[in-house]
């Protein structure tokens, strides 16, 4: 993990997933964004990107960059993300200080 102040924290779990499926996508760039929708307002997206936008956080871990978009960017500040396996299923997840409540699965979230 990267130990100086970051925009966006992530666990030992998901610095592994994502290194795991770095192999099977032609980019390093793993883009954590916010969208409208969901059932709470907000929710969230991941994705392997191409190269980063002119306006994106930029965090370097080992092995690949995480990319922020600058609408994101102050929904997602401070936040930790996750990667889970449990009965649901498996997925990454955001525990978000900034959300105000958040839907029963963690996928979406109100400010």
């Amino acid at each position: 993990m990267n130990s100086e102040m970051t925009s966006i924290n992530l666990s030992g779990n998901a610095v592994k997933r994502i290194q795991d499926l770095l192999p099977s996508h032609k980019s390093n760039y793993f883009r954590v964004y916010v969208t409208g929708g969901g059932c709470s307002g907000f929710q969230y997206g991941f994705k392997f990107d191409d190269s980063p936008e002119g306006d994106d956080d930029v965090v370097h871990f080992d092995g690949f960059t995480i990319l922020l978009d600058s609408l994101s960017y102050p929904y997602l500040y401070g936040s930790t993300l996750d990667y889970v396996e449990d009965l649901s299923g498996s997925r990454f997840l955001v525990t978000n200080p900034n959300a105000k409540t958040t839907c029963g699965c963690g996928e979406s979230f109100t400010i």
